[in-house]
């Protein structure tokens, strides 16, 4: 199954972002940010004999810590990202780089221990697709961790009007040149997404400031901040779940036993493909 026209603007996209934000700068913010993704993660049963896939890796930010971990790891992005992956990761020898989509994985199915898919499948145009793709690919039994875009839903209503009002834009400034895109959202990044998060960085000293907009950013750097809200106003396609509806998708993929993190980013889940 080949990409439609949408798919293909997302991937070049994005390939064009890791391109410019390589994340090679930061690395004990990445570290503490991957902590917060794969504090579900089995790592007991997953170890130096574990082969599993990064899907979307993007510029291997996450492969750079899972590794180490493991004995072999697959890193599969469709888009020029890949070559942004390679040099980044040109120290892990067991890292293989795979120029797929998600349809098109050169990967046996029922052969792999374990996957993983953060921040990806929202962004295709069949992502229950997709993730039935990831799920074929892992043993019986592995896990599979997921994040998928959240709705909201645990979130005041005035938060929600915020997030469509900056939707509203982003259908807007997505259509434009990546040039124009990069510059908007750098403008975006100084004189919406700094100083709202500085102000949850002051505010969280004196109160719960976990629903102040961009509170996530809190303790991040600029640079993260910029990346994020390329991602945000400079994507295509760009799809939101509610935690009930992550799981149907799961189960739907043929996942079981899945369990959900009660911490952000919302809502990181990790399910075990059924046995039979």
């Amino acid at each position: 199954m080949h990409e439609n026209s949408l798919d293909k603007k997302v991937i070049k996209d994005f390939g064009s972002e890791w391109v410019n934000y390589s994340q090679d700068d930061i690395p004990n913010e990445l570290e503490e940010i991957f902590n917060n993704y794969f504090n579900l993660f089995p790592w007991k049963i997953i170890n130096k004999e574990s082969v599993g896939f990064d899907l979307g890796c993007g510029s291997g930010r996450w492969a750079k810590f899972v590794s180490p971990k493991v004995k072999k790891l697959y890193c599969i992005d469709p888009s020029d990202a890949i070559q942004v992956a390679k040099k980044n990761l040109r120290e892990n020898d067991n890292c293989v780089f795979l120029n797929n989509s998600v349809h098109e994985m050169e990967i046996e199915n029922n052969s792999m221990d374990f996957g993983y898919s953060l921040g990806v499948l929202h962004h295709i145009t069949k992502s229950q697709e997709g993730l039935n793709a990831c799920v074929s690919k892992i043993k019986p039994g592995a896990p599979f961790l997921l994040y998928l875009y959240y709705s909201f839903e645990n979130r005041p209503f005035w938060y929600r009007v915020l997030w469509k009002i900056s939707n509203y834009m982003r259908l807007i400034t997505s259509r434009f040149p990546f040039i124009i895109k990069l510059l908007i959202s750098k403008i975006m990044a100084v004189i919406v997404y700094y100083p709202l998060a500085r102000l949850a960085l002051l505010a969280s000293k004196f109160m719960d400031a976990s629903n102040f907009p961009l509170s996530i950013y809190k303790d991040k750097s600029f640079y993260t901040m910029q990346t994020d809200a390329l991602d945000r106003f400079g994507t295509r396609l760009e799809k939101r779940y509610t935690k009930f509806e992550t799981k149907k998708m799961m189960e739907t993929a043929g996942l079981e036993r899945i369990v959900f993190s009660d911490n952000e980013p919302y809502w990181v889940a990790i399910g075990y493909k059924k046995s039979n």
